[in-house]
């Protein structure tokens, strides 16, 4: 199926943005409703999409651009075999004159003819090949000119797309970021927090045995980013955090193995998102990739001897 025409897509994402924002632009705030968490994320979702199809539009005519530049290349290399062979000739027949205004008799030297019939033959032969040969190099050359015209008009073309759908594109991410913005707004403060901003010691509690707080951002984590693998909170004896139920690790492969580039960059994405909401969430901090991020950034930690010891598998949140 063909792609969607930029125009097109510009029609519907502007349609789209207006849907969700159309309220904060004309009538007062007071008369526009709050959008809900699931509406927002919802417009997200169809934004997401909107996005990636531009992008998609942009990439396929990169493809047809450089076909089309692949298909000139070609002719080119056609039209100069052509013009050899055509130079070829010509001095070949060139010669065959000579040597017959020279000789007089119509006869070639140097050749084996046994008739005057066989030579007239011969030249009419090379006549005939060296006709289309010409004929070869003015389809070549025409071949050489539509295919460089088309390259051309295409690659202006495309210039132009690629500016409207990048412009459509950042739009498009405007809204989304917008988009995003409200819904870091909608997240809770972690229970516990007090006035000054510090953090109540928590008891573990339900089935689970996880502090209120550690549930709140495994259930939030749970819930914005797809994830491929189980969740382990709180493990007996050991150490740490995890005991007191303050700890989770979020998983990115099994079985002691390094994670896929996509679940690395997952495990990057929710590394990156407990650290933005630390403050609000009540994150005490982050190990990932055999490095801790306490809230002053990323520092390296020692060899621990495996891939599960070294965090190159979880990302391990441990909580106040």
């Amino acid at each position: 199926m063909a792609a969607a025409s930029p125009s097109s897509l510009a029609i519907a994402l502007i349609t789209s943005a207006s849907m969700a924002f159309g309220a904060f632009t004309g009538a007062p705030a007071a008369a526009a409703p709050k959008p809900s968490e699931a509406q927002l994320r919802a417009e997200l979702k169809q934004l997401d999409k909107k996005v990636d199809k531009l992008i998609e539009t942009y990439n396929l005519k990169r493809v047809e651009l450089a076909k089309a530049k692949q298909d000139s290349e070609t002719t080119k290399k056609r039209l100069a075999t052509a013009e050899a062979q055509l130079v070829t000739a010509q001095k070949r027949a060139s010669e065959l004159a000579r040597m017959q205004y020279q000789n007089g008799t119509g006869a070639l030297p140097n050749l084996t003819l046994p008739t005057d019939a066989s030579s007239a033959a011969l030249l009419a032969h090379l006549a005939a090949e060296q006709q289309a040969i010409v004929q070869g190099v003015a389809t070549a050359r025409n071949e050489k000119k539509a295919a460089a015209d088309q390259a051309t008009a295409l690659e202006s073309k495309i210039r132009d797309d690629a500016t409207t759908v990048a412009k459509q594109r950042d739009d498009a991410q405007g809204v989304i970021k917008d988009i995003q913005k409200k819904l870091k707004g909608l997240i809770p403060f972690g229970p516990g927090r007090r006035s000054d901003g510090s953090w109540a010691p928590q008891l573990p509690s339900g089935s689970d045995n996880i502090t209120a707080r550690m549930r709140v951002i495994r259930g939030l984590i749970q819930k914005d980013f797809a994830l491929p693998y189980e969740v382990g909170c709180f493990r007996s004896g050991g150490g740490g955090e995890h005991p007191l139920g303050r700890a989770c690790d979020f998983m990115m492969s099994t079985g002691g193995t390094m994670p896929s580039a996509a679940h690395q960059a997952l495990g990057d994405r929710v590394a990156a998102w407990a650290l933005e909401n630390k403050d609000k969430l009540g994150v005490k901090y982050v190990i990932w990739k055999q490095r801790i991020n306490q809230g002053s950034g990323w520092s390296s930690m020692s060899d621990r001897g495996s891939i599960t010891e070294n965090h190159f598998d979880h990302v391990h949140i441990s909580m106040f």
